[in-house]
């Protein structure tokens, strides 16, 4: 192998150097051209430098017969350059979009094996940029979807990196060739079916060469709609502050927004404030679908108005918005009596519930509102629960979780409420953690 271009080399060395100190740097190595030449590079970079361990992965997405040949290719061009090659095979799940579907199995497998201090290295370049702008803009995409793939990321407990986004496709081709380097060449890439191979093979050739800077251009762009979108993340953080306050309810370990800032807002505000605040938590909507977000903001004080989401619901209850997913939107029940009250009890899809102190006398059992429940207070004789859950402004979506805890037909107590959790003569309470780790939620 000869020696490779100094200024590609100089330009990766100055793009990578924010992490020189990371664990390992790991080559997303499909075998391709870009990754190819990645790797190549970051090899003869460490021969001269001092570097993280290097390190490769290869996933393997069994969609094509073709496919099955290229581990062991990846397999001799790492053990060649004397690079560590891990193989992982995943399912691809069925769905509308083969190619999302493939992108989401092979970074979910990146994510598994990015551990703290670690970096993955991917191979996409300045074509690829200026093709995903293209591709998104025809989509209808907003700023943060026209900002384009950023340089990095968090990505598992560690961060993906993009170090060759700034080269372009000719400038890898060029080198390869130099180096005599040999790479697969992916039979799927010239199927004009897939929208990105229509946009490589028809469009964007039309489009150089009528304006040959067109890339470059498109790739400009994108880095001036990030830096947009980077103010746009400034605002939401600015309003979060006034939006993000603390809860009554904060035992619930539910995230939630005030709404009373939010409103003040203008609706496109409304809006930025809620995409930032919802991004970590689930895939966004397009923007017909956002109009269940004005029909939750403006719903009457005394509904109770629900905003379905890809991987969960955002509730509006006390004033607040509540974000729910996971186990939170599935009905709890009861299975059996509470046969050890002096140990924790566990409650299908909701937590834990226990006893702190001497347990009254029982037999005892944990329940869930039905409707008509009441509850004898020393001081205010019998009383609905529905008025008492009214008086203390508990969220809609929690009044049919909350464990109660009764002896007969006697309801004893309602979890974590104050002045109704227990009998303070007694010396107990009853404490109910909606969040228990065994649960698993998001």
């Amino acid at each position: 192998m000869g020696q490779p271009s100094s200024d590609l080399l100089s330009r990766l060395l100055l793009n990578l150097e924010p992490w020189r100190n990371a664990r390992t740097w790991r080559i997303a190595f499909s075998g391709g051209l870009d990754s190819t030449v990645l790797l190549h590079l970051l090899v003869h970079l460490a021969k001269t430098q001092s570097l993280p361990a290097l390190s490769s992965i290869h996933v393997h997405h069994g969609l094509q017969a073709a496919a099955d040949a290229w581990p062991l290719h990846c397999q001799s061009v790492c053990d060649a350059l004397g690079v560590p090659l891990q193989i992982v095979r995943v399912k691809v799940k069925a769905g509308a979009s083969l190619e999302q579907a493939a992108r989401e199995a092979r970074y979910a497998a990146f994510s598994d094996v990015t551990l703290a201090d670690d970096l993955l290295l991917t191979g996409q370049h300045r074509d690829d940029q200026a093709e995903t702008l293209l591709f998104r803009l025809l989509r209808g995409a907003g700023v943060r979807g026209l900002s384009g793939m950023p340089t990095q990321r968090p990505l598992g407990q560690g961060r993906l990196v993009r170090p060759l986004l700034d080269v372009t496709r000719a400038e890898l081709e060029a080198y390869a060739q130099a180096h005599q380097l040999r790479w697969i060449e992916d039979p799927s890439n010239q199927d004009r079916q897939f929208s990105r191979n229509y946009l490589r093979h028809q469009v964007m050739p039309v489009l150089t060469d009528r304006w040959p800077q067109a890339q470059a251009s498109m790739a400009r762009s994108a880095a001036h709609l990030r830096e947009a979108q980077g103010l746009l993340d400034e605002l939401a953080q600015i309003d979060l502050t006034q939006a993000a306050t603390p809860s009554e309810f904060e035992w619930l370990g539910l995230p939630s927004l005030e709404l009373a800032p939010l409103m003040k807002l203008s609706v496109a505000r409304q809006r930025n404030l809620l995409s930032h605040w919802l991004a970590p938590l689930t895939r966004l909507p397009d923007t017909d679908h956002w109009s269940g977000c004005t029909d939750l903001i403006n719903a009457t004080q005394d509904a109770s108005p629900v905003w379905r989401l890809a991987d969960g619901e955002l509730h509006r209850s006390g004033g607040r918005l509540w974000w729910l997913s996971g186990n939170w939107l599935r009905t709890p029940l009861i299975d059996s009596p509470w046969q050890e009250p002096s140990r924790a009890l566990r409650l299908a899809d909701n937590g834990r519930v226990m006893l702190i102190g001497e347990a009254p006398a029982g037999p005892l059992q944990i329940r869930y509102r039905q409707g008509g429940e009441v509850m004898r207070l020393a001081d205010r004789g019998h009383r609905d629960l529905k008025r008492l859950l009214n008086e203390r402004a508990v969220p809609a979506f929690v009044r049919g979780r909350l464990p109660l805890l009764f002896r007969g037909e006697e309801l004893l107590a309602v979890a974590n409420l104050s002045g109704l959790d227990g009998n303070p003569q007694e010396g107990w309470r009853l404490h109910w953690d909606p969040l228990h780790e065994d649960q698993g939620l998001r």
